[in-house]
């Protein structure tokens, strides 16, 4: 079915009874996910500042609608083995990164996570969980 939005029209009047809040909640868990991870990679990091990385990650991403809990790991020894020798820091990268998100959107609760996969090297997220409540 294709959808024509004239101008005039109200977004409302293109809604689908058919979306559920279980699809609502994997969703907005999918944009958290995503939003995570192109906000973050890219930020500098050590040893030192890896812990109060990993709060403002957490802390930031759990400020957004529907986010019942988060949390996000820096994998040490990862980072560790790519430290720059001169400057003593580097930049986070996706498979670094170990989160769990749970958002809960009306009737239902999600458990998404992003976790690095050695065998197709890549931080890969998936749904973990859904519950209906």
């Amino acid at each position: 079915m294709q959808i024509i939005i004239r101008k005039g029209d109200s977004i409302t009047d293109y809604t689908n009874d058919n979306i559920t809040d279980r699809d609502n909640a994997l969703f907005e868990a999918g944009i958290k996910l995503g939003a995570l991870f192109h906000q973050f990679t890219g930020s500098p990091v050590n040893l030192k500042t890896a812990g109060s990385l990993e709060i403002a990650i957490q802390e930031s991403i759990s400020v957004q609608p529907y986010v019942e809990d988060i949390s996000v790991k820096i994998d040490r020894e990862m980072l560790k083995g790519k430290l720059n020798d001169e400057f003593g820091y580097f930049e986070i990268q996706g498979p670094m990164l170990k989160v769990k998100i749970t958002v809960k959107y009306g009737s239902a609760r999600v458990k998404v996570g992003m976790e690095y996969d050695p065998e197709l090297d890549y931080p890969l997220m998936k749904i973990e969980g859904i519950e209906e409540i």
